[in-house]
Protein backbone atom coordinates (compact mmCIF):
# COMPACT_ATOMS: atom_id res chain seq x y z
CA UNK A 1 0.00 0.00 0.00
CA UNK A 2 0.94 3.32 0.08
CA UNK A 3 0.97 6.55 2.05
CA UNK A 4 -2.69 7.86 0.70
CA UNK A 5 -4.21 4.44 1.19
CA UNK A 6 -2.68 3.70 4.56
CA UNK A 7 -4.41 6.99 6.26
CA UNK A 8 -7.48 6.26 4.44
CA UNK A 9 -7.91 3.09 6.43
CA UNK A 10 -7.50 4.71 9.77
CA UNK A 11 -11.10 6.06 9.31
CA UNK A 12 -12.12 2.31 9.58
CA UNK A 13 -9.89 1.84 13.17
CA UNK A 14 -11.78 1.32 16.33
CA UNK A 15 -9.65 2.23 18.91
CA UNK A 16 -9.95 2.54 22.87
CA UNK A 17 -7.86 4.12 25.32
CA UNK A 18 -8.08 3.40 29.17
CA UNK A 19 -5.89 5.18 31.15
CA UNK A 20 -5.52 8.46 33.28
CA UNK A 21 -7.18 11.72 32.05
CA UNK A 22 -5.86 15.19 33.18
CA UNK A 23 -7.05 18.34 32.15
CA UNK A 24 -4.14 20.52 30.92
CA UNK A 25 -4.53 24.58 32.12
CA UNK A 26 -2.34 27.22 30.65
CA UNK A 27 -2.33 30.58 32.30
CA UNK A 28 -0.29 33.03 29.99
CA UNK A 29 1.15 36.01 30.87
CA UNK A 30 4.17 38.41 31.13
CA UNK A 31 6.85 38.86 33.72
CA UNK A 32 8.28 42.96 33.77
CA UNK A 33 9.44 43.02 37.58
CA UNK A 34 10.31 40.73 40.58
CA UNK A 35 7.90 40.58 43.33
CA UNK A 36 9.20 42.74 46.68
CA UNK A 37 7.57 40.28 48.73
CA UNK A 38 9.80 37.67 47.65
CA UNK A 39 12.27 37.23 45.34
CA UNK A 40 9.95 35.77 42.98
CA UNK A 41 8.99 36.96 39.38
CA UNK A 42 5.04 38.12 39.16
CA UNK A 43 3.74 37.56 36.15
CA UNK A 44 0.59 39.42 34.81
CA UNK A 45 -1.59 37.02 33.25
CA UNK A 46 -3.66 37.54 30.21
CA UNK A 47 -4.99 34.25 29.30
CA UNK A 48 -5.96 31.29 30.06
CA UNK A 49 -5.92 27.86 27.89
CA UNK A 50 -7.54 24.65 28.44
CA UNK A 51 -5.87 21.44 26.72
CA UNK A 52 -6.20 18.08 27.24
CA UNK A 53 -4.04 15.36 28.71
CA UNK A 54 -2.82 12.41 30.30
CA UNK A 55 -4.77 9.31 28.12
CA UNK A 56 -7.05 12.07 26.98
CA UNK A 57 -4.19 13.16 24.62
CA UNK A 58 -3.55 9.59 23.65
CA UNK A 59 -7.37 9.66 22.43
CA UNK A 60 -6.59 13.39 20.29
CA UNK A 61 -4.33 11.96 18.53
CA UNK A 62 -5.83 8.68 17.57
CA UNK A 63 -8.73 10.93 16.64
CA UNK A 64 -7.11 13.57 14.86
CA UNK A 65 -5.67 10.41 12.76
CA UNK A 66 -9.71 9.63 11.95
CA UNK A 67 -9.74 6.65 13.94
CA UNK A 68 -13.38 6.45 16.24
CA UNK A 69 -11.89 6.77 19.86
CA UNK A 70 -13.39 6.18 22.86
CA UNK A 71 -11.87 6.61 26.34
CA UNK A 72 -12.58 4.21 29.59
CA UNK A 73 -11.44 6.32 32.97
CA UNK A 74 -12.59 8.01 36.34
CA UNK A 75 -12.70 11.77 36.66
CA UNK A 76 -14.17 13.78 39.18
CA UNK A 77 -17.51 15.11 39.74
CA UNK A 78 -16.13 18.81 39.50
CA UNK A 79 -16.52 21.64 37.15
CA UNK A 80 -13.03 20.91 36.21
CA UNK A 81 -14.27 16.97 34.82
CA UNK A 82 -17.23 18.97 33.53
CA UNK A 83 -14.89 21.06 31.43
CA UNK A 84 -12.38 18.19 30.39
CA UNK A 85 -15.30 16.18 29.01
CA UNK A 86 -16.46 19.16 27.04
CA UNK A 87 -13.48 19.28 25.73
CA UNK A 88 -13.62 15.56 24.70
CA UNK A 89 -16.72 15.59 23.09
CA UNK A 90 -15.65 18.44 20.87
CA UNK A 91 -13.29 16.37 19.57
CA UNK A 92 -15.73 13.46 18.89
CA UNK A 93 -14.18 11.24 21.38
CA UNK A 94 -16.95 8.72 23.03
CA UNK A 95 -16.84 9.58 26.46
CA UNK A 96 -20.35 7.82 27.86
CA UNK A 97 -17.83 5.13 29.49
CA UNK A 98 -16.19 7.56 31.50
CA UNK A 99 -17.25 7.09 35.32
CA UNK A 100 -17.65 10.78 37.25
CA UNK A 101 -16.96 9.96 40.97
CA UNK A 102 -17.76 11.96 43.77
CA UNK A 103 -14.74 10.35 45.81
CA UNK A 104 -12.19 12.26 43.91
CA UNK A 105 -11.03 15.33 41.98
CA UNK A 106 -10.06 16.24 38.32
CA UNK A 107 -6.56 15.92 38.12
CA UNK A 108 -5.55 19.78 36.63
CA UNK A 109 -1.96 20.60 36.08
CA UNK A 110 -1.77 24.39 36.01
CA UNK A 111 1.28 25.38 33.94
CA UNK A 112 1.98 29.19 34.21
CA UNK A 113 4.17 30.64 31.02
CA UNK A 114 5.83 33.75 30.35
CA UNK A 115 7.82 34.13 26.68
CA UNK A 116 6.80 30.48 26.18
CA UNK A 117 8.53 29.68 29.21
CA UNK A 118 7.07 27.33 32.04
CA UNK A 119 7.31 29.72 35.24
CA UNK A 120 6.08 26.91 37.78
CA UNK A 121 3.28 23.91 37.58
CA UNK A 122 0.59 23.28 40.10
CA UNK A 123 -0.86 19.93 40.48
CA UNK A 124 -4.58 19.23 41.84
CA UNK A 125 -5.06 15.28 42.06
CA UNK A 126 -6.03 12.21 44.11
CA UNK A 127 -3.66 9.76 43.11
CA UNK A 128 -4.99 6.87 45.31
CA UNK A 129 -6.37 3.83 43.33
CA UNK A 130 -10.35 4.45 42.65
CA UNK A 131 -12.81 3.04 44.81
CA UNK A 132 -13.57 -1.00 44.10
CA UNK A 133 -17.47 0.14 42.77
CA UNK A 134 -15.57 2.48 40.47
CA UNK A 135 -13.39 -0.31 39.61
CA UNK A 136 -16.10 -2.99 38.52
CA UNK A 137 -18.52 -0.28 37.04
CA UNK A 138 -14.96 0.27 34.72
CA UNK A 139 -14.27 -3.51 34.02
CA UNK A 140 -17.97 -4.37 33.16
CA UNK A 141 -18.43 -1.08 30.62
CA UNK A 142 -15.18 -2.08 29.12
CA UNK A 143 -15.90 -6.06 28.72
CA UNK A 144 -19.36 -5.03 27.34
CA UNK A 145 -17.92 -2.01 24.61
CA UNK A 146 -15.51 -5.07 23.73
CA UNK A 147 -17.88 -7.40 23.12
CA UNK A 148 -20.23 -5.27 21.23
CA UNK A 149 -18.03 -2.96 19.12
CA UNK A 150 -14.36 -5.11 19.14
CA UNK A 151 -12.16 -2.51 18.62
CA UNK A 152 -9.34 -2.80 16.43
CA UNK A 153 -6.40 -1.67 19.13
CA UNK A 154 -7.11 -1.25 22.97
CA UNK A 155 -4.27 1.21 24.52
CA UNK A 156 -3.33 1.39 28.14
CA UNK A 157 -2.09 5.01 28.82
CA UNK A 158 -0.89 4.71 32.62
CA UNK A 159 0.06 7.87 34.28
CA UNK A 160 -0.05 6.34 38.27
CA UNK A 161 -2.55 8.22 39.19
CA UNK A 162 -5.19 5.26 40.15
CA UNK A 163 -7.12 4.32 37.20
CA UNK A 164 -5.10 1.63 36.50
CA UNK A 165 -4.73 -1.02 39.25
CA UNK A 166 -3.19 -4.44 38.50
CA UNK A 167 -5.94 -5.98 38.82
CA UNK A 168 -8.00 -4.20 36.17
CA UNK A 169 -5.12 -3.88 33.84
CA UNK A 170 -4.79 -8.27 33.54
CA UNK A 171 -8.93 -8.81 33.69
CA UNK A 172 -8.70 -6.26 30.99
CA UNK A 173 -5.82 -7.79 29.24
CA UNK A 174 -7.55 -11.54 29.29
CA UNK A 175 -10.96 -9.72 27.67
CA UNK A 176 -8.78 -8.25 24.56
CA UNK A 177 -6.90 -11.82 24.35
CA UNK A 178 -10.47 -13.30 24.15
CA UNK A 179 -11.57 -11.17 21.61
CA UNK A 180 -8.50 -10.97 19.48
CA UNK A 181 -7.46 -7.15 19.69
CA UNK A 182 -4.29 -5.93 19.69
CA UNK A 183 -3.18 -4.69 22.84
CA UNK A 184 -0.52 -1.63 23.32
CA UNK A 185 0.81 0.17 26.78
CA UNK A 186 2.83 3.22 27.28
CA UNK A 187 3.95 2.27 31.08
CA UNK A 188 4.50 3.96 34.13
CA UNK A 189 6.59 2.57 37.28
CA UNK A 190 4.01 1.28 39.84
CA UNK A 191 2.58 -1.24 37.22
CA UNK A 192 5.16 -1.35 35.03
CA UNK A 193 5.67 -5.21 35.15
CA UNK A 194 1.72 -5.81 35.70
CA UNK A 195 1.24 -5.79 31.26
CA UNK A 196 1.83 -9.23 30.55
CA UNK A 197 1.50 -10.24 27.61
CA UNK A 198 0.38 -7.31 25.26
CA UNK A 199 1.48 -6.53 22.21
CA UNK A 200 3.67 -3.36 22.29
CA UNK A 201 5.14 -2.36 25.16
CA UNK A 202 6.42 1.47 25.42
CA UNK A 203 8.33 2.92 28.06
CA UNK A 204 10.61 5.52 27.40
CA UNK A 205 14.39 4.91 28.33
CA UNK A 206 14.26 6.65 31.20
CA UNK A 207 11.50 4.25 32.70
CA UNK A 208 13.46 1.35 31.78
CA UNK A 209 16.19 2.20 33.30
CA UNK A 210 14.71 2.59 36.79
CA UNK A 211 12.53 -0.59 36.32
CA UNK A 212 15.37 -2.54 35.83
CA UNK A 213 17.91 -0.39 38.35
CA UNK A 214 20.56 0.10 35.17
CA UNK A 215 23.21 2.59 35.76
CA UNK A 216 24.90 2.39 32.18
CA UNK A 217 24.61 5.04 30.15
CA UNK A 218 25.86 3.34 26.89
CA UNK A 219 22.70 2.66 25.06
CA UNK A 220 23.95 0.89 21.91
CA UNK A 221 21.56 -1.45 19.81
CA UNK A 222 23.07 -4.74 21.56
CA UNK A 223 22.63 -2.90 25.23
CA UNK A 224 19.25 -2.23 23.89
CA UNK A 225 18.32 -6.09 22.90
CA UNK A 226 19.82 -7.21 26.28
CA UNK A 227 17.01 -5.13 27.78
CA UNK A 228 13.90 -6.12 25.61
CA UNK A 229 14.97 -10.15 26.54
CA UNK A 230 14.96 -9.29 30.18
CA UNK A 231 11.44 -6.96 29.73
CA UNK A 232 10.42 -9.82 27.83
CA UNK A 233 11.40 -12.84 30.14
CA UNK A 234 8.84 -11.25 32.77
CA UNK A 235 6.22 -9.55 30.45
CA UNK A 236 6.15 -12.06 27.47
CA UNK A 237 4.64 -9.33 25.39
CA UNK A 238 5.30 -9.67 21.52
CA UNK A 239 7.21 -6.01 21.17
CA UNK A 240 9.31 -3.71 23.06
CA UNK A 241 9.30 -0.09 21.34
CA UNK A 242 11.61 1.76 23.12
CA UNK A 243 11.62 6.31 23.16
CA UNK A 244 15.40 7.41 23.21
CA UNK A 245 14.86 11.04 22.99
CA UNK A 246 16.65 13.08 20.61
CA UNK A 247 18.13 9.65 19.59
CA UNK A 248 15.19 7.89 18.40
CA UNK A 249 13.26 4.88 18.81
CA UNK A 250 14.32 1.52 19.31
CA UNK A 251 11.88 -1.78 18.75
CA UNK A 252 12.30 -5.33 18.33
CA UNK A 253 9.86 -7.94 17.53
CA UNK A 254 11.30 -11.50 17.77
CA UNK A 255 15.07 -11.42 16.89
CA UNK A 256 14.16 -8.53 14.33
CA UNK A 257 15.59 -5.00 15.89
CA UNK A 258 16.46 -1.64 15.30
CA UNK A 259 17.08 1.89 16.17
CA UNK A 260 15.23 4.49 13.82
CA UNK A 261 17.26 7.75 14.56
CA UNK A 262 14.89 10.75 15.12
CA UNK A 263 15.02 13.40 11.99
CA UNK A 264 15.95 17.45 12.91
CA UNK A 265 13.32 19.27 14.74
CA UNK A 266 13.31 22.98 16.56
CA UNK A 267 12.23 21.58 19.18
CA UNK A 268 9.72 23.71 22.10
CA UNK A 269 8.33 21.40 24.06
CA UNK A 270 8.26 17.59 25.11
CA UNK A 271 5.53 17.42 26.67
CA UNK A 272 2.77 15.08 25.33
CA UNK A 273 5.38 13.75 22.97
CA UNK A 274 4.90 10.15 23.94
CA UNK A 275 1.39 9.92 23.82
CA UNK A 276 1.74 11.21 20.49
CA UNK A 277 4.22 8.06 19.89
CA UNK A 278 1.66 5.15 21.10
CA UNK A 279 -0.81 6.58 19.48
CA UNK A 280 0.34 6.72 16.21
CA UNK A 281 2.54 3.33 17.04
CA UNK A 282 -0.57 1.71 18.02
CA UNK A 283 -2.97 2.17 15.28
CA UNK A 284 -0.71 1.89 12.52
CA UNK A 285 0.70 -1.32 13.74
CA UNK A 286 -2.94 -2.36 14.34
CA UNK A 287 -3.71 -2.06 10.38
CA UNK A 288 -0.41 -3.49 9.07
CA UNK A 289 1.18 -6.08 11.67
CA UNK A 290 4.81 -4.04 10.50
CA UNK A 291 6.21 -2.91 13.58
CA UNK A 292 9.27 -0.92 11.43
CA UNK A 293 6.85 1.06 9.74
CA UNK A 294 4.49 1.74 13.16
CA UNK A 295 8.06 2.80 14.68
CA UNK A 296 9.41 4.85 11.86
CA UNK A 297 5.77 6.72 11.42
CA UNK A 298 5.53 7.28 15.55
CA UNK A 299 9.45 8.65 15.76
CA UNK A 300 8.51 11.79 13.30
CA UNK A 301 5.17 11.97 14.75
CA UNK A 302 7.04 11.74 18.23
CA UNK A 303 9.28 14.74 17.17
CA UNK A 304 6.41 17.56 15.06
CA UNK A 305 4.58 17.57 18.53
CA UNK A 306 7.62 18.96 19.68
CA UNK A 307 7.70 21.69 18.18
CA UNK A 308 4.66 22.85 19.64
CA UNK A 309 4.60 24.76 23.28
CA UNK A 310 2.51 22.10 25.39
CA UNK A 311 0.56 19.10 24.71
CA UNK A 312 -0.33 18.47 20.86
CA UNK A 313 -2.26 16.39 18.64
CA UNK A 314 -0.37 14.76 15.41
CA UNK A 315 -1.67 16.55 12.83
CA UNK A 316 -3.33 13.99 9.88
CA UNK A 317 -2.05 16.12 7.00
CA UNK A 318 1.08 16.92 7.86
CA UNK A 319 2.18 13.76 9.33
CA UNK A 320 1.14 12.25 5.52
CA UNK A 321 3.58 14.83 4.07
CA UNK A 322 6.48 13.95 6.51
CA UNK A 323 5.91 10.06 6.27
CA UNK A 324 6.03 10.88 1.99
CA UNK A 325 9.16 12.99 2.26
CA UNK A 326 11.01 10.94 4.88
CA UNK A 327 9.94 7.33 4.66
CA UNK A 328 10.09 4.92 1.37
CA UNK A 329 6.35 4.02 0.83
CA UNK A 330 5.49 0.36 1.02
CA UNK A 331 4.73 -0.96 -1.89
Amino acid sequence: MNFNELFLQLEKVRVAVVGDLMLDTYWWGKVDRISPEAPVPVVTLGRKEHRIGGAGNVALNTSSLGCETTLFSVVGDDVDGELLLGLLQERHIDTKYIIKSEERITTNKIRVMSRSQQMIRLDSEITDDVRDEDERALLYNFASYVKRYQPTVVIFEDYNKGVLSPTLITEMIAVCKEHGVVTTVDPKRANFFTYKGVDIFKPNLKEVKEALNLISEDMNEATLRNIHAELHQTLQHKISLITLSEKGIFFQKGSSSKVAPSHVRNIADVSGAGDTVIAVASVIYAITKDIKLAAEMSNIAGGLVCEEIGTAAIGRVRLLQECKKLLVPVD
